[in-house]
């Protein structure tokens, strides 16, 4: 990030907004006719605010970029909105990290700060790249820790040989909203009290935005991933079905 890119950034900021008021997926018992139900899954551990969301099985490592703003440092709570739709099942429409109470009035797309922002129109995003089905939200001081410990287990898939029953347990002790193998865990790094939540990603693998919410006096109060944009899929599985 530097400052011609910081200059061009604050032109467009206002088109990498979310068109979704995202907090109703937390507030809303329908959408679209779809019943909504919300799940806390703990909190997650933001020692620097130097926030982190990625693919954990595929792209988090020591060499990760946090995104350039900062959020609060802390431990803070996490939910998941589920939709619960008879055509897809019951799918996590989106992610939410509370770091106040007040009420998001404006959402715009969390960003490293090296993407290309020329010739953006509204409705583009960036987002983070999704390969093994799974998003997880953590911090640029607690990644050192995750390296160590993938190191330290030595093994050939750290999912089959240890993830698999961590969200299989997980299942066990939380089976709602959940299928079998498990669609989340609030895993914490062994020998330390570090909090990584690691959840399914909404219709699975591709690219999903993260928006850092701001309250009315352009504070930031929370961090929200969305997985599905409930509205925009529902009319273009209506479209679907005309044809």
């Amino acid at each position: 990030m530097n400052e011609s890119w910081m200059q061009k950034w604050e032109e467009v900021k206002d088109i990498l907004t979310c068109p979704v008021d995202l907090e109703t997926y937390f507030t809303s018992d329908e959408i679209m006719e779809q019943k909504m139900e919300v799940m806390d899954i703990g909190n997650v551990s933001l020692p620097s605010g130097k926030v982190i969301v990625r693919d954990p099985l595929v792209f988090l490592n020591a060499g990760e970029k946090p995104y350039f703003l900062q959020a609060p440092k802390g431990d803070f709570p996490v939910r998941i909105a589920v939709v619960k739709s008879e055509e897809w099942g019951n799918r996590y429409a989106a992610v939410k990290v509370e770091f106040t109470k007040e009420k998001p009035v404006l959402y715009r797309e969390a960003l490293i700060g090296i993407e290309n922002l020329e010739d953006l129109n509204e409705g583009d995003y960036f987002g983070f790249m999704v390969d093994a089905g799974l998003g997880c939200i953590t911090d640029a001081e607690v990644l050192p820790h995750f390296d160590k410990f993938l190191t330290s287990v030595n093994v050939e898939n750290v999912y089959d040989d240890y993830f698999a029953e961590q969200f299989a347990q997980s299942y066990r002790e939380h089976p709602e909203n959940q299928r079998e193998l498990g669609d989340w865990i609030n895993w914490k790094i062994p020998n330390t009290d570090y909090h990584i939540p690691m959840f399914a990603s909404g219709f699975g693998d591709g690219g999903y935005p993260v928006y850092f919410a701001y309250d009315e006096k352009g504070e930031i109060c929370g961090l929200y991933i969305q997985f599905i944009d409930i509205e925009l899929a529902l009319s273009d599985d209506e479209d679907e079905d005309e044809e």
